[in-house]
This record gives C-alpha cells, sequence and structure tokens, in this order.
C-alpha cells in the first residue's frame, strides 16, 4: 500500500513539473542547472541529515553516487540532443517505452527477480499504452526522404534514451536496495554532483545565464527544482518496498497525466489516441497491482 502511494505521489509530481516546463516553453542545460540549485537547496536540511542519520560506508557510496549522476546527466544530454534531431513524439515514447521495458528484463537478469505472468503483462501493457500515446502526435501522410531520415533519427535516439532509463533505473535501484543506501541522502548527493557538473559546462560559456533563466522562468524552476527530485526519491522509496519490475512500468502512469493534461489544458490535438493510450497503460497497472 505504501508502495503504491510512493508511485501514484511520484507520477503526480513528475506530470504536474514536466507541464510547467512544457508551459513555459524552455529547457537546456542551464535551465536543469538553474532547477537543480533549488532542488539542492531545498532538499540539503533532509539530505545532509539523511546522511549524517546513517553514515553511508565511502567505498560503495562515492562509486554509486558518481555511477548515478553520469546516468541521469546523460539521460539529459542525450535527450536534448534527440529531441533537437528528431521529432519528439516519436523520441518521447520510444524512450519512454523501452526504458521500463528494459528495466523489468534487467530486474530479472541483474536483480534476480522473477515476476509472474500477471506481472510481465501488466508491464508489456504500459509500454504498448506509453507507446501509443507517444505516438498520437506524429504527423501522417507519406512522409519525404527528410521525413524518413528524421524519423529514423528519432528511434535511433529513443531507443539509446531508454536504454539510459533502464540503466539509471537498476542502478539507483541496486544502490538502495543491495547498497541499503538511504534514498533522500542517496539522490541529494547525486544532484550535488549532476550540479556541479553542469555549472562546471554552463556558466564559463555564458556568464550571467543562470540568473537570467531564474528570472524569465521563475515558476517553472521553481516547481521543477523541488518536484523532480521529490518524485524521483519517492520512486527510490519505492523500490525498496516493492519489485523493480513493478515499480518501473508503474511510475509510466505520469505519462497518462500529461497526456490527457496535454489535450484538456494545453489544447494539444488527437484526444482519441492519448484516451485509448492512457486506458491501456491504466489496464496494464491495475495488472501490476494484482501481481
Amino acid at each position: 500500500m505504501i508502495a503504491a502511494l510512493l508511485i501514484a505521489g511520484a507520477a503526480l509530481a513528475h506530470a504536474v513539473w514536466n507541464i510547467a516546463m512544457k508551459r513555459a516553453g524552455t529547457s537546456g542545460t542551464t535551465f536543469i542547472a538553474a532547477t537543480l540549485v533549488v532542488g539542492v537547496v531545498a532538499l540539503a536540511p533532509v539530505g545532509i541529515t539523511a546522511l549524517i542519520a546513517a553514515p553511508p560506508a565511502a567505498g560503495a557510496f562515492a562509486p554509486l553516487v558518481l555511477g548515478s549522476a553520469a546516468l541521469q546527466l546523460a539521460y539529459f544530454l542525450l535527450l536534448q540532443r534527440g529531441y533537437r534531431l528528431a521529432d519528439v513524439g516519436v523520441v518521447y515514447p520510444l524512450a519512454r517505452g523501452t526504458g521500463p521495458l528494459l528495466s523489468v528484463v534487467g530486474a530479472v537478469v541483474l536483480l534476480g527477480e522473477r515476476p509472474g505472468p500477471v506481472v510481465l503483462a501488466g508491464a508489456a501493457l504500459v509500454v504498448a499504452g506509453v507507446v501509443v500515446i507517444g505516438l498520437a502526435g506524429t504527423r501522417g501522410g507519406e512522409p519525404s526522404h527528410d521525413d524518413a531520415a528524421r524519423r529514423w533519427r528519432g528511434i535511433r535516439y529513443g531507443a539509446a534514451v531508454g536504454v539510459v532509463i533502464a540503466a539509471y533505473t537498476l542502478w539507483d535501484a541496486a544502490a538502495v536496495t543491495r547498497a541499503d543506501l538511504d534514498p533522500v541522502g542517496y539522490y541529494w548527493a547525486s544532484m550535488v554532483v549532476q550540479l556541479v557538473v553542469l555549472l562546471a559546462l554552463s556558466v564559463p560559456r555564458e556568464r550571467g545565464a543562470l540568473m537570467r533563466t531564474a528570472r524569465e522562468h521563475p515558476v517553472a524552476v521553481v516547481l521543477v527544482g523541488l518536484l523532480s527530485p521529490l518524485a524521483y526519491v519517492a520512486v527510490l522509496a519505492a523500490y525498496t518496498l516493492a519489485p523493480v519490475s513493478i515499480v518501473a512500468p508503474a511510475r509510466e502512469a505520469s505519462v497518462v497525466l500529461i497526456a490527457l493534461a496535454g489535450w484538456l489544458l494545453l489544447r494539444e490535438p488527437h484526444p482519441v489516441p492519448r484516451i485509448a493510450g492512457s486506458v491501456v497503460v491504466l489496464a496494464g497497472i491495475a495488472l501490476l497491482a494484482l501481481g
């Protein structure tokens, strides 16, 4: 029950910060760095307290935190590049579909989980529903040569991002379950490393960009900065209570909320496939709950 509440809360928080960022119409290294400043500062009291209350073994902690930060940054940079070179409507559904699919496979192969047929069926439905939702906005008609090339780039980048999603999912799940690291302290330390790297990449190139981004998009920076780490910490906590093969696909409920908000709030087109895909995802989540 607690795991289900954590997953539901994470999905809601994830949907809200994604919608806030989309409505702000901004992204990029500087924006993410600004949100990390908010997250690192806001979570510092609980993050530091968690690390003091349960001091991690230095030999395991540092490599796991550095690996987590590297994978999170790889996800961000690869996703941003995919969005620049291909259609979001191709990259996003493939990434969010292959990510949980590979996470389930990895949980079986690497973590020794043995999900039953109901859980596997539920995971498959979630992945299928996510792809249906994501492909709702893709272009119709006969593609030109350039469109076809762009579509294939989207497929390659979407699949690559999905691999990174699965990698950080399994890495972080192992950190909080096998290495028994506190989710809050562990992810706060990972955010600190991410922030240091992004500041090193962005600040020297354009002085004042961080403050300008914060002034231009204060609501989005605060919402993403607070809700993104809270959502992920809730997922990490859920890993300590339920198998990765259940949590990884179940957290994709956020895609349903984002799709519905895109239709109802942002007036995005193609509501029928979005609703159909949402029904498929919810059916998959129901099977995961039964499993």
